[in-house]
C-alpha cells in the first residue's frame, strides 16, 4: 500500500505535518456513505502523537469525518505517550475530562503506571479505564501491559480541585442539553403520534416499521439518519443505520469473565443480521434486558466474522425503539369467521393462542377456529380463550372446521320430465377455449341422437370462437385456429344445434354441469336460453359402476370394453357417450327397475364419495349437540371417507347437522364454483339454499384466477355482488372474511416456503390470507356501497357470533372408566399384602403412609386407574412377564403393595421375610434400604430383607393428593400387544383408543426447507435470515401419529366423541389402530390414559429365568460384586485393558452402559444404592449434571450423596433441614420444572438459608432446567441390579438371555471368528466415530460389539449357526456355550429366520441346499450368507444325481 503521505498527495499539498505522519503505510481503508467518513488503518515507522490526527483530519474534511486507527512500533512505546493516550480515551468517554490533567506515568516490567494529581480513582474503575488503557496500548503497539493508577486517587471534603471544576460545569451543560433534548423530544412526539398507530395497512406499510422518534438510548448515542434496509446492507456501505426485531439472542462471557459476547438476531422483515457486541462485564445491564420481540436501531458497520463465517454487524451505537402498531379503531369491530391455525397441514402458519390474542387485543369480541378438515388446534385455542376470559368474561372462540364437502346426492337428472327410458335423448359434448363460460368460447359441438335404445342420427360442427385458440388447448383437442376459422359463429351454431335436438330434448353429458355451463353463458349472449332437462353421466357411472378406478370418460369407456376413440373431440366424445349412456340405461332398468327419466334420481345411491369431486364448506359448531355431532363427521371423514382429505358425505352431514351453522367458504366452495361454471341465478339461488349464510372474501385471496386469465377484478368484484344478491333474495346472511392463514402479511414468506416445499408452483404469489382490522375490510368491501359493506363486515358477522354458546371442546372435569368394586378391590388387595409383608397389625409408619395415599386415591376416585394397573400387571405376569414401572408411580406405596410397581417408597427399613419382624430407620442417615448392612431377625434368625427408598407420596399425586395419577407401566416388548387387548377385554373395545400424537415440522426439517427453497430460486440467505426462515415455518402440523404404548379408556355410558373425534395415525386407513384425534396431552387429565409401553427388561427377565429357572425376584438386591460393577469390572475376571479401556463393569446394564453415564461413574465414584439413584437422575435430567453437579463434585464442593440428583431428594433434603413441607414441596416443583429464576423468591431463598441450606445448594437449584423423579431412577436401578446378578453369577445364560432381546446390531459373522476379529472391527469402528465418520447404525454396532468383547473376554464360548441346532433368533445355551441363531447374521432378516426354522422343523433333514432354500422360501443372499459362515459345509448343492 502507499504510504499517508503519497495517498493523499493532491489533499495534503502545501501543509506541514509532524515527522513521521506522512511516512505512515496505509494498510486498510474504509468508506462509509452515510455517514460520510472514512475510517484508515495506519502503521507508522515511528510513535506520532494522537493531536496530530486531528489535524490530518482537518485537511481531509471533503471525506467526511475522519477516524484513523493507528499501529507503532512496539519499541516505541514510552511513558511519554501517556498524553496520547488519554488524549484517545477522552475522545471516547467525554466524563474523563480533567481526569489526567498533569498526570505523570512511568514504565517498568510491564506495568504502566499513572500517577494522578486530581484524584478520580473511583470513576476510573467505574469505567473500567485500566482495561480500555491496556487494550489501546495492544491495539497500538501489539504490547500487553497492566495498567495501575496511584498518587493523588481521590479529593478531600471541601476541596475544590481542578477535576471537580470541570465535572461541575459538564455536569451543567449536560442537564442544559438534555433539558433542550427533552422539549425537542415532547414536540415531535406531539407532531408524531398520529404515526404510531394505523388500522388501514397499504402496500407501503404491510410489513412491520418502526417509530424513529420513540428511540431511546442503549449505547451511546440515538443513530439519526437514512434507514438502510437489511437486504440493502453491504460491507461496502461502511456505516450504516438499520432497524430490526430481535428474534433469538444469546450471550457468553468470556474465558477470563470480564467480558460478555453477544450474537444478537435480527429482521426487518427484508433479510436479517447478526449484531456482534463484546461488552465489558460491568456495563451489560441493558443488554441483559434485551429479549426477543423488541426492536432495536443500531449504527453500525458490516465485517465479516470468521468464527461465525458470514457477515455481521459491529454496532456503535444502540436504540430501543417501538413499532408501528397495527389496532382496530373501528367503534363497531368485526368477527372473523374463516380462520386457519398451524393446525391445517402444512397450509396455516399460526398458532390458535396467537391468532386468538390477536383478535381479542383488538377488541373484537370473538374468532373461529376453522381448519382444513380437523379439529385439533380447539384444545389449544380452549386454553387461550379461558386465559381471556378471566379478565373479559364476554370474549369467545366459535370452533369449527372447513370441511371437504362431497354432494353424495347430486342428481342426475336436472328439470322435470316424464320420459320414458326408451324416448329420444341427445349425448353431447363440447370443445372450448378454456374452463370460464364468460370468459371462455365453444371451439366445436357434437352430438349424437338415441332413440328406443338405438343411436340413430349424429351431429357435429366446429365453432368459431372469435377469439385465439390457446397452445395448450390446440395441443389437448388437436384443433387449431385454421379449423375454425369460417366454421359458424356461436348464435348459428348454438341455433343448428338445437334445430338437431328437436322439441323438449332431454340433454346428456358427461360432467354436464360444465357443458350446459357453456350453453347457458352463450345462450345469454344470443338471446337463446337454455331451459333444457339434462342428465350428467358422472353420478350415475358413480353409483352403477362401483369398483372403477374413476368416472373420466375414457376410464369409463375402457371399462365398459368400449373401442379406442379420439378423446377431447366433441364428435368422437359425444358418440362414445352414447354408447356407455346406452349402457347405463340397460343397468337402470335391470338392475335399478327404472323406467322413467324421473325414476333415475331415485334409482341412484349416490355412489362412493371417495370419488366425488370436494368442495369446502365452513361448518360452525351453536352448541354441545352440534359440537358431538362436528366430531362425529370429522371422525366419519378420517375413517370412512378418507381420500386424500377426510370428506364430508352431504347424506351424512343431513344425519347430523343439528348444531351446526353451515357456511359456503371460499372459491372453492360449492357455490363459487357453480358461479364460475356459469350456472343460472336460478340454479345458484338452489345451491344456496342448503347454507346458512354466505361467505365473500376479499379481491386479492382470488388473485389467481386474474392471473390465470379466468377473469379479471370487475369479475371478481361480480363474484361477490352476486352472492350478496343471493343472499338478499333468499334472506340468508352474507358475511366478508379474510380466510385467515397466518396472523400478519410478514408471516407470508413461511407459507411461500413451505408451499415451495410441497411443489406448488405459485407458491411465490401469496394470497393476502392475514388477519384484517374492520377498517380494512370496510375499505376492501366497499365497492358494495358503504352500509352493504357494513353489513357484510361487522353486521352479519357479528350475529352469527350471537348465535353461538360458550363452548368447551373438552368436557371440564375428570372422566376414569368404571370397574365394578374397584375402591374395595384396591383397599383389600393392598391391605393384605400389607399385612403379610409387614405382619398384622403393620407398623405405625405403614399404617400412617397406607392410610395417608388411600385416601386420597379414594376420596379423588382414582381408585378405578389403580385397579386398572394392576390388573394389567396381573394378567401379564400370569402370562410369564413381569412388569417394570416408570414415571413417578413408585412413589405410591399403595402402587408398590398392590402390585403396580417394584419401588418401595418407605424410609428405608429391615423387614423378616418368616415372621414380619420389621425396623425402620428414619432420621435421614440412610437413603435406600438397600445400602443397610446385612442383618438377621432377632426373632426368628432369619436373615432380613432390606427395602425402601425414602420417597414422599406427594411427588406423584401432589401435595393434596388431588393430581390425576399418571401411571407408567414397561411391559414386555413379547407381550404389549397382549395387555393392549386385555385393556379393551377389560373396558370395552369401543372404549379403549390409542393416544394420538401430532406431528409438525421440526428445527431441521424447517431449515431444509429453507434450504431447497433458495437453492430453487438461486438465492442466498444470510445466516441470521436462514434461522428466522426456519423458526417461521416449525410448529406446522405435518402428520399425526401414535403414542407408541399409550391407550385412552372412555367410561362407559359416554362416547370418545364427548372428548374429541377419533382417526387412523397419519391417516393410514390400511391401520387397524384408532387413535384419539387431539394429541393425547390434551386430555389427558380429562379421561383416562395409560401407559403401556413396550421395554427389553421385562423380555430378558423371561428368558433369564427360563435359561436359569432363578426366579428374578429373589436375587439379592445388595451383593457387593454387583455393587462393584460400578467402578471396576474386576468382578466379571476382566480388566479394563480388557475391555478396551472400559473402566466399568456396566456395559449391558440398562441407562448405565453408555459413554456418558460411565463417564459420570468414573467421575462421580458411587458406593452405594442411593448413589446410583442419583447417577440415573442426574443423567436423565436437564442441567443437572453438565455445569452444576459434575463441577461440585469435581472441585470437592460436595460428592455424588449430596448434590441435587432427583426431583424428591429436593422435597426430602429440605424437610429434613426443617423446612415446612409445603415449602418444600413448592420448592421441589418450581426447580424441578426449570422455573428457580422466575418463580424462587427471596422468601424462598431466606427460609433455606435460615435453615442452613447451603448457598452451592441454592446455587445448583437456580441451573436445573428438568428433573427426573426418585422413583423411575429407583425402577431403572433395581432392574440394573437384577441384571447385574446374572451378569456376575449366571454370564452365560444373561449373554444368551441378552442378545436374544437386543441384537439387532449383533454381527454373528465376527462374533463367530473370535475375540481379535471383534477386536479389529471394534478399532475400525472406532477410528470413523472419532473422525465423525460413523452412521448412527456404525455407532450402535460398535457398542454391540463392545458387550460381545467383554462376553468373549470372560471365556464366554459362542458356538456357529448351524441349520440343524440354531433357533430363528434365540441365543440358546448348550454346555456352558451360546449357540448363535439365523438372525445373528447379515442379511437375514426376522421372517428368513423363521422360514428356516420351519423348515427344519416340519421336514426332517436336507439333502441338499437346493432342498434347504426350497423348503425354507430364502433368497440366494441368505443361503449366501449361511455358505460363509460354514453353516452349509456338509451339504451338496444339488439334488439331482448321476447314474454315470
Amino acid at each position: 500500500m502507499s504510504t499517508l503521505g503519497e495517498f493523499f498527495q493532491k489533499e495534503l499539498a502545501g501543509k506541514t505535518f509532524p515527522a513521521g505522519l506522512l511516512e505512515g503505510e496505509i494498510e486498510n481503508l474504509r468508506v462509509s456513505r452515510e455517514p460520510r467518513g472514512i475510517e484508515v488503518g495506519i502503521r507508522f515507522p515511528q510513535f506520532v502523537a494522537y493531536e496530530s490526527f486531528a489535524k490530518l483530519a482537518e485537511a481531509l474534511t471533503g471525506f467526511g469525518a475522519v477516524r484513523v486507527l493507528p499501529r507503532f512500533p512496539r519499541e516505541s512505546f514510552a511513558p511519554e505517550c501517556l498524553p496520547s493516550l488519554c488524549a484517545a480515551l477522552k475522545q471516547q468517554d467525554a466524563t474523563l475530562n480533567g481526569t489526567f490533567h498533569q498526570a505523570e506515568a512511568r514504565w517498568e516490567e510491564g506495568v504502566l503506571t499513572v500517577e494522578l494529581r486530581h484524584g478520580g480513582l473511583s470513576l476510573l474503575e467505574a469505567r473500567h479505564t485500566d482495561q480500555r488503557m491496556q487494550d489501546l496500548v495492544r491495539e497500538w503497539f501489539s504490547l500487553g501491559c497492566r495498567v495501575e493508577f496511584t498518587g493523588k486517587t481521590s479529593t478531600k471534603a471541601g476541596s475544590a480541585s481542578l477535576l471537580e471544576r470541570i465535572h461541575t460545569q459538564e455536569e451543567k451543560q449536560r442537564r442544559e442539553q438534555a433539558i433542550q433534548e427533552m422539549e425537542a423530544y415532547e414536540e415531535a412526539m406531539k407532531e408524531q403520534a398520529s404515526r404510531r398507530k394505523i388500522s388501514v395497512r397499504g402496500e407501503e406499510n404491510l410489513l412491520p416499521a418502526i417509530v424513529p422518534e420513540t428511540a431511546r438510548p442503549l449505547i451511546g448515542a440515538v443513530p439519526k439518519g437514512h434507514i438502510t434496509p437489511l437486504a440493502e446492507a453491504a460491507i461496502d456501505l461502511g456505516s450504516i443505520i438499520v432497524w430490526g426485531e430481535i428474534f433469538s439472542l444469546e450471550s457468553k462471557e468470556t474465558r477470563d469473565k470480564s467480558r460478555k459476547i453477544y450474537s444478537i438476531d435480527i429482521t426487518d422483515y427484508t433479510s436479517s443480521i447478526t449484531l456482534k457486541i463484546i461488552q465489558d462485564a460491568g456495563q451489560c445491564k441493558e443488554l441483559d434486558s434485551l429479549k426477543a420481540g423488541k426492536s432495536l436501531l443500531v449504527r453500525g458497520s458490516l465485517e465479516y466474522d470468521k468464527y461465525d463465517r458470514e457477515n455481521v454487524l459491529r454496532p456503535r451505537a444502540i436504540a430501543t425503539v417501538e413499532q408501528v402498531e397495527v389496532v382496530d379503531d373501528a367503534l363497531e369491530k368485526r368477527v372473523e369467521l374463516h380462520l386457519h391455525t398451524n393446525m391445517s397441514d402444512m397450509d396455516g402458519m399460526t398458532p390458535a393462542g396467537d391468532l386468538i390474542k390477536q383478535a381479542h387485543k383488538w377488541g373484537q369480541k370473538a374468532v373461529a377456529i376453522t381448519d382444513h378438515g380437523v379439529a385439533q388446534a380447539f384444545p389449544e385455542a380452549m386454553n387461550a380463550e379461558a386465559a381471556i376470559r378471566k379478565e373479559d368474561p364476554e370474549f369467545k372462540v366459535l370452533y369449527g372446521t372447513e370441511a371437504y364437502f362431497v354432494n353424495d346426492l347430486v342428481p342426475a337428472v336436472t328439470g322435470e320430465t316424464a320420459q320414458p327410458l326408451e324416448g329420444d335423448f341427445i349425448c353431447f359434448d363440447l370443445e372450448t377455449t378454456g374452463l370460464s363460460p364468460k370468459k371462455d368460447r365453444m371451439t366445436e359441438i357434437g352430438a349424437v341422437r338415441i332413440h328406443n335404445g338405438e343411436v340413430t342420427d349424429h351431429f357435429d360442427t366446429f365453432v368459431d370462437p372469435e377469439m385465439p385458440i390457446p397452445p395448450k388447448i390446440t395441443e389437448l383437442t388437436g384443433i387449431t385456429n385454421e379449423m375454425v376459422q369460417g366454421a359458424p359463429k356461436e348464435a348459428e351454431a348454438l341455433k343448428a344445434f338445437y334445430e338437431f335436438c328437436g322439441e323438449s330434448p332431454v340433454l346428456v353429458a358427461h360432467n354436464a354441469g360444465f357443458d350446459t355451463g357453456f350453453l347457458r353463458a352463450a345462450g345469454e349472449r344470443v338471446g337463446i336460453p337454455f331451459q333444457h332437462v339434462y342428465i350428467d353421466s358422472v353420478p350415475i357411472c358413480r353409483a352403477l359402476l362401483t369398483d372403477i378406478k374413476n368416472c373420466k370418460l375414457d376410464t369409463v369407456a375402457s371399462y365398459l370394453k368400449l373401442k379406442p376413440f379420439n378423446h377431447h373431440r366433441a364428435d368422437d366424445d359425444a358418440a362414445t357417450l352414447g354408447e356407455i349412456f346406452l349402457r347405463l340405461l340397460q343397468r337402470l332398468r335391470e338392475s335399478q327397475g327404472a323406467k322413467l327419466v324421473s325414476d333415475i334420481n331415485a334409482a341412484l345411491a349416490g355412489g362412493d364419495p371417495k370419488k366425488l369431486r370436494p368442495y369446502h364448506m365452513i361448518l360452525l359448531v351453536k352448541n354441545h349437540t352440534g359440537l358431538k355431532n362436528l366430531y362425529r363427521l370429522i371422525s366419519k371423514g378420517h375413517l370412512e371417507y378418507f381420500y386424500r382429505s377426510p370428506r364430508t358425505p352431504k347424506s351424512e352431514l343431513n344425519k347430523y347437522r343439528e348444531g351446526l351453522l353451515v357456511g359456503s367458504a371460499c372459491e372453492a366452495g360449492e357455490l363459487f364454483q357453480a358461479m364460475v361454471r356459469g350456472d343460472s341465478f336460478e340454479n345458484l339461488c338452489k345451491i344456496a339454499e342448503y347454507y346458512d349464510y354466505l361467505e365473500i372474501q376479499p379481491l386479492g385471496n382470488n388473485m389467481f384466477m386474474v392471473r390465470n386469465g379466468d377473469t379479471d377484478i370487475e369479475g371478481l368484484k361480480e363474484y361477490n355482488r352476486t352472492i350478496v344478491r343471493i343472499g338478499e333474495k333468499l334472506h340468508k346472511m352474507v358475511v366478508a372474511t379474510c380466510d385467515v392463514h397466518f396472523k400478519d402479511p410478514k408471516d407470508a414468506t413461511f407459507r411461500k416456503i413451505l408451499m415451495a416445499g410441497k411443489g406448488f408452483s405459485d407458491a411465490d404469489q401469496q394470497a393476502p390470507l392475514y388477519m384484517r382490522t374492520t377498517p380494512e375490510m370496510l375499505e376492501e368491501f366497499s365497492y358494495l356501497g358503504k352500509e352493504k359493506a357494513f353489513e357484510v363486515v361487522v353486521t352479519n358477522p357479528g350475529k352469527i357470533a350471537d348465535m353461538i354458546d360458550h363452548l368447551r371442546p373438552v368436557p371440564m372435569g375428570n372422566f376414569p372408566p368404571f370397574i365394578e368394586g374397584a375402591q374395595e378391590q384396591l383397599i383389600d388387595i393392598t391391605w393384605q399384602r400389607a399385612k403379610a409383608k409387614y405382619g398384622d397389625p403393620v407398623p405405625e409408619i405403614v399404617e400412617k403412609r397406607l392410610n395417608k395415599e388411600l385416601g386420597s386415591i379414594v376420596k379423588h376416585g382414582f381408585s378405578v386407574l389403580y385397579m386398572t394397573a394392576q390388573k394389567l400387571v396381573a394378567d401379564s405376569e400370569a402370562h410369564g412377564y413381569l412388569v417394570g414401572s416408570r414415571g413417578s408411580v413408585g412413589s405410591s406405596f399403595v402402587a408398590s403393595m398392590s402390585g403396580i410397581s417394584e419401588v418401595n417408597p418407605l424410609e428405608p427399613h429391615y423387614v423378616c421375610p418368616k415372621c414380619q419382624y420389621s425396623e425402620f430407620i428414619t432420621d435421614g442417615s440412610v437413603d435406600s434400604g438397600f445400602d443397610l448392612p446385612p442383618k438377621t431377625c432377632p426373632h426368628c434368625g432369619a436373615e432380613l430383607d432390606r427395602d425402601g427408598h425414602t420417597i414422599p407420596f406427594e411427588t406423584f399425586l401432589g401435595f393434596d393428593g388431588d393430581k390425576v395419577p399418571d401411571i407408567d407401566l414397561n411391559f414386555s416388548g413379547e407381550y404389549q400387544s397382549g395387555a393392549h387387548r386385555y385393556t379393551e377385554v377389560l373396558f370395552g373395545r369401543d372404549n379403549v383408543f390409542k393416544a394420538g400424537t401430532i406431528a409438525t415440522v421440526a428445527d431441521k426439517t424447517a431449515f431444509g426447507y429453507v434450504k431447497k427453497y433458495a437453492e430453487e430460486r438461486q438465492a442466498t440467505f444470510h445466516k441470521a435470515e436462514e434461522k428466522r426462515l426456519s423458526i417461521g415455518c416449525t410448529g406446522v402440523k405435518r402428520t399425526t401419529g401414535q403414542h407408541p404404548g399409550g391407550m385412552i379408556v372412555v367410561p362407559r355410558g359416554m362416547e370418545v366423541y364427548d372428548f374429541c373425534p377419533v382417526q387412523h395415525p397419519a391417516n393410514d386407513q390400511k391401520s387397524d389402530n384408532i387413535t384419539t384425534h387431539f394429541d393425547f396431552h390434551s386430555i389427558h387429565d380429562n379421561v383416562c390414559k395409560l401407559d403401556e409401553l413396550g421395554h427389553d427388561v421385562p423380555t430378558i427377565y423371561r428368558y433369564l429365568e427360563d435359561y436359569t429357572g432363578i426366579p428374578v425376584m429373589q436375587v439379592s438386591m445388595s451383593d457387593p460384586e454387583v455393587m462393584s460393577l460400578f467402578h471396576s469390572p474386576k468382578a466379571l475376571g476382566v480388566t479394563p485393558e480388557d475391555l478396551g479401556g472400559v473402566k466399568t463393569g456396566t456395559l449391558s446394564l440398562p441407562e448405565l452402559g453408555t459413554n456418558f453415564v460411565r463417564g459420570m461413574l468414573e467421575e462421580s465414584h458411587p458406593t452405594k444404592f442411593s448413589d446410583l439413584l442419583q447417577v440415573s437422575g442426574l443423567s436423565h435430567g436437564t442441567d443437572v449434571w453438565l455445569g452444576n453437579a459434575q463441577e461440585l463434585i469435581k472441585n470437592k464442593t460436595c460428592t455424588i450423596s449430596e448434590v441435587i440428583g432427583t426431583r424428591d431428594s429436593i422435597m426430602v433434603y429440605l424437610m429434613n433441614k426443617g423446612l415446612d413441607p409445603k415449602m418444600a414441596f413448592k420448592i421441589m416443583e418450581i426447580v424441578r420444572k426449570g422455573k428457580a429464576t422466575k418463580l424462587l423468591t427471596q422468601e424462598h431463598i431466606a427460609a433455606m438459608k435460615e435453615h442452613n441450606v447451603p448457598q452451592w445448594y441454592i446455587d445448583s437449584c437456580f441451573k436445573i432446567k428438568y428433573m427426573f423423579p426418585k422413583a423411575h431412577a429407583a425402577a431403572y436401578m433395581i432392574a440394573a441390579l437384577r441384571l447385574g446378578w446374572y451378569k456376575v453369577h449366571k454370564p452365560t445364560e444373561f449373554y444368551a438371555a441378552y442378545f436374544t432381546v437386543r441384537s439387532d446390531d449383533f454381527d454373528g459373522a465376527t462374533a463367530a471368528l473370535g475375540r481379535e476379529a471383534v477386536s479389529r472391527k471394534m478399532r475400525e469402528l472406532d477410528t470413523k466415530i472419532k473422525n465423525r465418520e460413523a452412521s448412527a447404525k456404525e455407532e450402535g454396532e460398535f457398542g454391540t460389539l463392545q458387550i460381545i468383547n467383554e462376553m468373549l473376554a470372560r471365556d464366554i464360548k459362542l458356538r456357529p449357526v448351524d441349520i440343524y441346532k440354531s433357533h430363528a433368533n434365540k441365543f440358546l445355551v448348550e454346555e456352558g456355550e451360546i449357540r448363535l441363531p439365523f438372525s445373528s447374521l447379515s442379511g437375514v432378516g426376522g421372517a428368513a429366520a423363521e422360514g428356516l426354522l420351519e423348515a427344519r422343523q416340519s421336514g426332517g433333514e436336507y439333502i441338499s441346499i437346493d432342498d434347504l432354500q426350497a423348503r425354507a422360501k430364502v433368497s440366494s443372499a441368505v443361503i449366501e450368507a449361511l455358505r460363509n459362515t460354514g453353516a452349509l459345509k456338509d451339504l451338496p448343492e444339488s439334488s439331482q444325481t448321476t447314474l454315470f
